[in-house]
């Protein structure tokens, strides 16, 4: 009865929210922070043009079982009753969070399957040049049908996809003979959804912790007659597809290690559900969570760090000596694997990046599937997500596979961090900054 008492009350706390990336925004309404003290430290945010203000209203729970708790399920469904114009998504959610469950038990019985190594046993490469292992390959699959059969998505986009995949069945008349639906009935929202399939594959053979990363955006337009041939893609699906992170209307990560967790936001906070697998539903353990205001730990791979940007260099410095603004020394923590990362940062704080290098000026994580998506959460749990100067849920893709910096985590580090590139006079740097904002406008 205590933690079914301590779970309603803290959901109950959220009440109607405002999503931080998502409401009106000026030099000053970055994020919910002490104006005064962020104004004298570091120089306003880089940001293209504010997208449109949404009010996600935050499920209430009169009543919870006491043998299950609130499941995901139970939880889209009072969001989708709190919001009636997110019924779609309740589907979508429905379609990803039974991907993963899938995922989940592919991962754990990888070693025993022989679905270990490399697809076709070496030789298989994605569009980023990147070796497939055989779990790439086949959880993209899963997620692509999941999503395919709730007949609530329109266009897909993969780290494992060269292009768009447009699904043709999201517009057809239920029963019908295969046409395009050509009568007056509303069949709901058509949504793009975007995602890693199996973030740090390549530690799977290790056992080392792994993830799938998905983000949601509605169509900008509708894509009925959207048409993939061949492999030339229509513009109307690469014009939905390449949508700025501010338009996420979800996002979320679900993490494969010694237990299973399902860590989303629909715009009312971020929450966290276990996998229980004993009922088989993720169950609501990590009611809003918030990231620390301030951490104690930084998680970048070190191996690169004299190939990093000058400023980020000095940073990570200042934090080893105790020079920084805490005057203590931080721990260092890097799994290599994004979603393993990002999740001990939101629980602990701190800061996690993924930087530009000499050898990679635009940082390596995909603007579209990995860096947005994470940063909407960081922002919904009440921290920041930067490429170093600039507002990564303010930058509009360029192309699907399109590459940023990643630094992100509590509100106080990266602001500290930023500090440091705001100092920095270098004109390569400023000028990569500037470009990737006005690609952005």
């Amino acid at each position: 009865m205590g933690r079914v008492a301590v779970l309603l009350a803290l959901v109950a706390s959220a009440n109607a929210f405002t999503a931080p990336g998502l409401v009106t925004r000026g030099a000053s309404a970055r994020l919910a922070r002490p104006a005064a003290r962020a104004s004298q430290r570091v120089a306003p945010l880089l940001m293209s043009t504010p997208a449109k203000e949404r009010t996600v209203r935050a499920p209430i729970f009169d009543e919870v079982c006491e043998q299950t708790g609130i499941t995901l399920s139970r939880y889209m469904m009072e969001v989708s009753r709190a919001n009636p114009d997110m019924r779609d998504l309740e589907s979508l959610i429905s379609g990803i969070q039974q991907a993963c469950k899938t995922i989940a038990n592919l991962v754990d019985r990888a070693t025993i399957t022989g679905m270990v190594g490399y697809e076709g046993g070496g030789g298989s490469v994605n569009v980023q040049g990147e070796e497939q292992k055989k779990l790439d390959v086949i959880t993209n699959d899963v997620l692509k049908r999941a999503l395919k059969f709730t007949g609530k998505v329109g266009v897909i986009a993969s780290e494992e996809e060269d292009n768009p995949v447009f699904n043709s069945d999201a517009y057809m008349v239920p029963g019908g003979e295969g046409k395009y639906q050509d009568v007056l009935a509303d069949i709901g929202t058509k949504y793009v959804t975007v995602f890693d399939p199996l973030d740090g594959s390549s530690n799977v053979d290790a056992n080392i912790p792994t993830g799938t990363i998905f983000g949601v955006y509605e169509e900008a337009e509708s894509m009925e007659n959207c048409l993939v041939d061949g492999g030339t893609v229509d513009q109307s699906c690469i014009f939905n597809t390449l949508q700025p992170g501010s338009s996420l209307v979800a996002s979320g990560y679900c993490l494969y290690s010694s237990s299973c967790m399902f860590v989303f936001t629909v715009g009312n906070g971020v929450n966290g559900f276990t996998y229980d697998r004993s009922i088989g539903e993720f169950v609501l353990t990590h009611p809003n969570i918030k990231v620390p205001n301030r951490g104690k730990i930084y998680s970048f791979n070190e191996a690169n760090r004299w190939n990093w940007d000058k400023p980020l260099q000095e940073y990570i410095t200042a934090l080893q000596l105790g020079e920084g603004e805490t005057k203590s020394q931080y721990s260092s923590r890097y799994i290599g694997s994004m979603v393993g990362d990002v999740h001990r940062t939101l629980l602990y704080g701190g800061i996690f990046g993924y930087p530009a290098d000499k050898k990679n000026t635009d940082g390596k994580l995909r603007l579209l599937y990995e860096a947005a998506p994470m940063a909407l959460l960081m922002e919904q749990s009440g921290g920041m997500a930067l490429t170093g100067k600039t507002r990564i849920l303010d930058l509009k893709p360029q192309k699907v596979h399109q590459r940023v910096p990643f630094l992100a985590g509590s509100a106080d580090d990266v602001l500290e961090m930023k500090s440091f590139y705001d100092a920095c006079e270098d004109p390569e740097l400023i000028k990569r900054c500037l470009a990737r904002l006005e690609a952005s406008a």
